[in-house]
């Protein structure tokens, strides 16, 4: 319980900190309408139902991204690749909807698919080659954008005709952007379930309860299931774990292919949402990147990542009421330097650790050690005394157990 007071107060802490410096940047820009604008930032993601409803809608996908990056943490491993296997997942997700006519849930699972593949990669190269995981997911950030580029600009009908991009189902002026499924296939739009009449916004559909139920499966997994023990096992010392019959080499491709997937369903809930469309990008997509942050602020807790990635969201909504009176950037500075300084939630919580007494009780402290053998000397001292004088520990129900005599004893009684 206390270790988890540590790790919520690490990264609120963290959060302040980002905040005030956000405080202190806009009274050095315009001093006159920092604090009104401030107490805008604050208060915008909850000024209205509409409002709200985007910052669930951003959370969603956030959720998924850093699901994606704290399970890799959990198991030793870093997925900087969570941009590539979101944008792959996406691509997988619209191809699905547009040219197969699937319903959503199967565009779905399309998408963690793609996404489980993307993460794959890596994990075998660690696994066989001990290639640096990092290294691996950022090349292959690149090589999944540029691939889904080239692949909607030359997908074609029978006709010759491109089948992703406009015309193909609606004339639009702008070329580069995919369909709209509201025209493509209206079937593969997460359903709404009358939350955007409730919310009066049209962002609003189930995809934040999907991003939940995922970060409480994920959580069960980690913590209550001998698969999640292993995975963590060879995050902590791979070598132990190989020793104790673990094998790690499974297990680290296999939590690559799950955080790809958690990245792949990401992508999945952003482009099916009915209100988003892929442009064909010339820079890595930077929901994945701040996956990494909302897994920071979490301490890579899987129920953590629900309540960083709603945090993230609100400010991000919240910043857009800056505007105009500061710039675009103003916003985004701030944004960055809260993700910055939840990369020292970790160095928070150990500060915090040193005033906070934890449960420091460990098996193999040797003061402990030497206490339980002197304390089994005893009792086996003990033991041997009463043996002696013909005295057995009592039963169960507390009688004693009568001494038999010797054999040879008893034969000369007899006779």
């Amino acid at each position: 319980m206390r270790k988890g007071i540590i790790s919520v107060l690490s990264s609120v802490i963290s959060i302040l900190v980002g905040l005030l410096f956000g405080l202190l940047l806009l009274l050095l820009v315009n001093s006159g309408a920092a604090f009104s604008k401030f107490g805008e930032l604050l208060t915008a993601g909850v000024s209205s139902s509409a409002k709200l409803a985007k910052v669930l809608y951003q959370a969603a996908p956030l959720v998924m991204t850093g699901l994606s990056v704290a399970f890799a943490f959990k198991t030793g491993l870093f997925n900087i690749g969570a941009s590539g296997q979101y944008t792959v997942g996406a691509f997988a997700a619209l191809i699905f909807a547009i040219i197969f006519q699937m319903p959503w849930w199967v565009c779905l699972i399309a998408a963690m698919v793609a996404g489980g593949i993307w993460g794959f990669f890596p994990g075998l190269f660690k696994a066989l080659f001990n290639v640096n995981e990092v290294i691996t997911s950022i090349m292959l950030n690149w090589i999944g954008m540029f691939a889904v580029n080239l692949s909607l600009m030359n997908i074609k009908n029978a006709a010759g005709k491109l089948i992703m991009l406009p015309p193909a189902w609606v004339n639009s002026p702008i070329k580069d952007r995919t369909a709209d499924l509201s025209y493509a296939n209206p079937s593969a739009i997460i359903p709404k379930a009358g939350l955007d009449k409730l919310f009066d916004s049209n962002y609003m559909n189930i995809s934040i309860f999907i991003a939940i139920l995922f970060a409480v499966v994920l959580w069960v997994v980690l913590n209550r299931t001998t698969f999640g023990y292993e995975l963590k096992a060879c995050g902590n010392n791979k070598n132990a774990s190989i020793y104790a019959g673990i094998n790690a080499k499974r297990n680290i491709v296999l939590s690559m292919v799950i955080a790809g997937a958690m990245a792949g369903v990401g992508g999945g809930l952003y482009y099916l949402s009915g209100t988003a469309a892929y442009n064909i990008q010339k820079v890595l997509l930077p929901m994945g990147f701040n996956g990494i942050s909302v897994a920071l602020l979490a301490t890579s807790n899987p129920i953590g990542t629900i309540f960083s990635a709603l945090f993230i969201s609100y400010i991000q909504v919240g910043g857009e009421s800056l505007q105009p009176v500061f710039a675009k950037e103003m916003i985004d500075i701030i944004i960055a330097v809260i993700i910055y300084l939840s990369a020292f939630a970790l160095l928070t919580k150990t500060i915090l650790g040193r005033f906070i007494k934890t449960d420091k009780t460990n098996v193999n402290d040797d003061k402990a050690v030497e206490a339980e053998a002197a304390a089994e000397q005893q009792k086996e001292a003990e033991l041997k005394a009463n043996e002696g004088a013909g005295i057995l520990p009592p039963t169960v129900e507390g009688e004693t157990v009568p001494v038999e005599e010797n054999s040879e004893e008893s034969e000369d009684k007899a006779e």
